[in-house]
Parts: C-alpha cells; sequence; structure tokens
C-alpha cells in the first residue's frame, strides 16, 4: 500500500476539484487509496486514491488544469488515468496498469456532438455508446465499423485503444481527436469538422501536412482524449453471410483458402473464425467439434449475387468445408448467437451483442464485473495463412494442458495479410482465477518466443511489467521517452500499459 504521507498535497487539490466540479463528482480519500473496483478478470487491485467524474470539457480542463499547476510548484500528486465507460472487459476493465493513480471516468462526457449521414461522419464524446451510435444510424445510407462486444461499450475508448470491428481495426475509422494536453489546453488533432482549416467539403485528411500527431494519442497516455471524429461507411446494398464449418484436420488449408478468397476480393470485412471453445463461449450453434467460419459477400444486388455463386463453387471444390449455409437462404438456428451477431454486425447493427455478452459472461453488461464468469483475453496478430494459425492454437493446445484452462479463439482476418487472434480464458473467479492468470501469463511467454506479440495489452501486462518497453529497439524506446518528457514534463499523466 502507498504512504500516504508522500501525498501531502492530494487532500487540498482534490477539495479545490469537489468545489469546481461538485462533491458528487470527485469521490476520494487522500490519505488511503480507496476499496478497489472489482473486475471480471480479477487481476489485482492497484492503489486509486480519487475517481472523478468530469461532466463536460471543461471540467476535464479544470481538473487537469489543477493538477498541472500543483505539479508544476512541486506537489507531490499521483497521476490521471482517464477511462471512458470502464469497460474493458477481459483486459483489466477499470485497473490501471500501476497505482497510484486518480481515476477520471468520461462516461459523463456523453454527447453526440455531430452526426453527417451524407459526408459520412460523427463527432462522439467518450460516453457514446455503440448501440446508441448505430441505431441513430438504422434506415441511412451509413453504418458504424460495430464490434461483436456489447452495444454498451464506448466507440471512442475502444477505437483509442486500437480495437477491431467487424470491417477492419477501428483505427482506420479515426479521423480526429479532441484531446486535453497535460498542461489542461485542447487541442484538435488530424480532421476536424468546421475548425476553419478543415470543412466537410474538402475531403477527409486526417494526417494532415507534414509529421502527423493523430496516433500519438492511440494506445497514448499523453492526454485525456474528449472527443473523437468516426468514419461512416457506406451501407452496402445487398449483404449476405456465408457460414462454413470444417476441421481441424483441414485447418490450414481451410485458411489458406479463405486468404485466397479474400485477397481476391470474393470476401467483404473480417472474416471470423470461432473454434469449438469459442462457439461454445459466446454461445454458438453446434460445431461438431470443428470451426466455424463467417464471410460477408456484398454489393448491387447483381454483383453480390454473382460473388456468392462464385465463392460457394469455389468452396464446393476444394472438398474442405462440411457444411455451408448462407443467411439470405437459411437462417441461422435462433439458439446460434453468434451467428446472429455476426451477421447483424456486419451490417453495423449490435441488435444481438447483449445475448453473447451474456453467454460469455453470465451476467448483463452492468453486472459483467461484480457478478460475470471470469474472462481473459490475449490478442496477438498472425499472418493470414494456415501455418501461423496452426502453429498458435498448438500453443493453446499446450497452455491447456499445462493449467487445465481451455482457451476459446477467434480468428479475425483483417484483410489479405494480418489475423488479430482473440484468444479467451474462460474461468471460474472461486476456483480457478490463479491456473486461468498463469494461462494467460505463458500466452505471453510463448507466444512471444515464437514472434507473436499482443496488438492490445491488459493492465497486468503493461510494457512496463512485461519488460518489452525497449523490444522495438532502443532510438524508438528513447524517441517514445522524449516525446513523453516534452508533451507531459511534471507528469500529470499516469504511465499506461503501452508506457
Amino acid at each position: 500500500m502507498q504512504d500516504p504521507s508522500l501525498y501531502p498535497d492530494l487532500k487540498a487539490v482534490l477539495e479545490e476539484l469537489q468545489q469546481a466540479l461538485g462533491a458528487e463528482r470527485a469521490r476520494h480519500d487522500a490519505g488511503a487509496p480507496l476499496p478497489p473496483d472489482p473486475n471480471v478478470s480479477a487481476f489485482a487491485p492497484r492503489d486509486t486514491r480519487a475517481v472523478l467524474r468530469p461532466g463536460s470539457v471543461a471540467d476535464v480542463t479544470a481538473l487537469v488544469g489543477a493538477f498541472h499547476r500543483a505539479k508544476a510548484a512541486g506537489a507531490g500528486l499521483p497521476g490521471l488515468q482517464p477511462l471512458s465507460t470502464g469497460r474493458n472487459w477481459g483486459l483489466g476493465s477499470k485497473e490501471p496498469a500501476a497505482g497510484p493513480v486518480v481515476r477520471v471516468e468520461l462516461a459523463g462526457l456523453d454527447a453526440l456532438r455531430a452526426l453527417d449521414t451524407e459526408a459520412g461522419y460523427a463527432v462522439v464524446e467518450p460516453g457514446v455508446t455503440q448501440k446508441e451510435l448505430s441505431e441513430l444510424l438504422a434506415g441511412t445510407g451509413r453504418m458504424l465499423n460495430v464490434t461483436a462486444s456489447s452495444g454498451h461499450t464506448s466507440v471512442l475508448g475502444n477505437t483509442v485503444d486500437r480495437g477491431v470491428g467487424l470491417r477492419h481495426q477501428r483505427t482506420e475509422d479515426l479521423l480526429g481527436l479532441e484531446v486535453v494536453l497535460p498542461d489542461g489546453s485542447v487541442a484538435h488533432i488530424g480532421w476536424w469538422p468546421g475548425d476553419g482549416v478543415h470543412g466537410k467539403g474538402d475531403g477527409f485528411n486526417p494526417l494532415g501536412l507534414g509529421p502527423s500527431l493523430l496516433h500519438l494519442f492511440t494506445q497514448s497516455d499523453l492526454g485525456i482524449v474528449t472527443a473523437a471524429v468516426v468514419r461512416l461507411l457506406p451501407r452496402p446494398l445487398h449483404q449476405s453471410t456465408v457460414r462454413a464449418g470444417f476441421h481441424r484436420e483441414t485447418l490450414h488449408q481451410a485458411v489458406d483458402a479463405l486468404r485466397t478468397w479474400k485477397a481476391n476480393g470474393l470476401i467483404a470485412g473480417v472474416i471470423k473464425v470461432y473454434d469449438t471453445a469459442s462457439t461454445a463461449t459466446y454461445g454458438g450453434g453446434d460445431t461438431a467439434g470443428g470451426y466455424v467460419a463467417h464471410l460477408s459477400v456484398e454489393g448491387t444486388e447483381r454483383s453480390a449475387a454473382a460473388l456468392k455463386t462464385a465463392l460457394l463453387a469455389e468452396m464446393a471444390e476444394t472438398g474442405l468445408f462440411t457444411s455451408v449455409t448462407s443467411s439470405d437462404e437459411e437462417a441461422p438456428a435462433d439458439e446460434d448467437v453468434v451467428a446472429h451477431v455476426v451477421h447483424a454486425a456486419y451490417r453495423g447493427s449490435v441488435a444481438h451483442n447483449e445475448r453473447m455478452l451474456a453467454s460469455a459472461t453470465g451476467a448483463a453488461a452492468e453486472r459483467v464485473d461484480t457478478d460475470g464468469n471470469g474472462w481473459l483475453f490475449f490478442l496477438p496478430f498472425l499472418p493470414f495463412d494456415g501455418a501461423s494459425v496452426v502453429r498458435a492454437l498448438d500453443i493453446l493446445d499446450r497452455i491447456h494442458l499445462a493449467t487445465g484452462i481451455r482457451p476459446g479463439s477467434t480468428v479475425n482476418a483483417l484483410d489479405a495479410d494480418v489475423i488479430d487472434l482473440v484468444v479467451s480464458f474462460p474461468f471460474d473467479r472461486a476456483t480457478q482465477t490463479e491456473a486461468a492468470h498463469r494461462a494467460l501469463d505463458l500466452a505471453h511467454l510463448w507466444f512471444g518466443e515464437a514472434g507473436l506479440r499482443p496488438y492490445r495489452l491488459d493492465s497486468g501486462h503493461s510494457r512496463a511489467a512485461t519488460g518489452t518497453a525497449g523490444t522495438a529497439g532502443t532510438a524508438e524506446a528513447a524517441l517514445q521517452r522524449a516525446l513523453r518528457e516534452a508533451v507531459d514534463p511534471h507528469g500529470v499523466m499516469a504511465a499506461g500499459r503501452y508506457a
């Protein structure tokens, strides 16, 4: 536990913020850590000294400014840890990478500031959920690149953590950010509508001129993101989802065939392949011990029909697939939650996502951390080829043998070259927490030894904690340190998972 005497100035700053924000928006015990919040992953709690809940950007600038002034004057204070809705399930929920921190919860910033379906963008604050935005877009010619997670998750939060939707990685949708910098000033980064420089008539140019600053603030602890401009995608005129089953024995060949069809334009969006364990966790139909691939085929009515005919013929010729069905010819069974979720998500809808969440955790969104079954994630990138997928799943088999925890895996083929492999570790929080965390540790170790590293981290495996901060090379690590020193010389922001 952190010695309270190390923060003699914290009480005065927090009392100042209670006056500025209102007592209901500033909860703290300056002399000791707050009671820990539960998290569905059962990560050990870190020292959190206060929780601030701003209701506006002005509140955020006020609290950051107060910490900046105090730290610049030499006060000893914990850093600020921002989060959106805190529903980062499987990766730590609200837990910071390390304590002590003062947590800044941004769910109260929940305005949809702009929605332009003609130009194709929305300006969202951290509290705007993908359910809210996707429902507003229903019936329009635009759709959101949704994820298969709960509809109650933050669009902004998942985007700046580089999450993956059913179309591509969400960073591809990111056009601009509004950031409160560590000195309390506000900056608009990238493309921003109506700022006097950019406008909807100039075409999207998120990278601007010269060095781009946009991704300095994704997976970043260099400021607090209070709004994002996200791209809204054209809604396909016609879409159908092909579901194809196959067995482990033909996994290598099936993955290679899927890559060929993706590379040559027969399949749109992200290819999703669920194994038996993940299908059971998320609520899929009977896979008969095998795998199920979900493939989106889309275009105009005529082109989509031609693509589907060609794809089905190609699949039949391989002899690899034990079953092939199409959503516009055979609707999935009601109990096949996975099929319903994926088909809707390809169309920009999260109408079925809560069923999947309930199947995986046994709880609704607002109760996952308190009442849900144990849940951990490991998220490496793989090359899109059969040999790499087989190698990855062999590692998961080794983890099962070593720990008794059966990992589930979902292949998310982002394009013709890259797979996001979602590895889930479901566990009983009362009896299997130690084994599940051992399984996660082994995933980091054994995948790392194979050169397959995660693209997102959990609160227990930050770059600092795992010693990987310098793996990209000492020059890159030095540059990152120099940027942090330049942007946040007084350490207003707490070091995050990617520091």
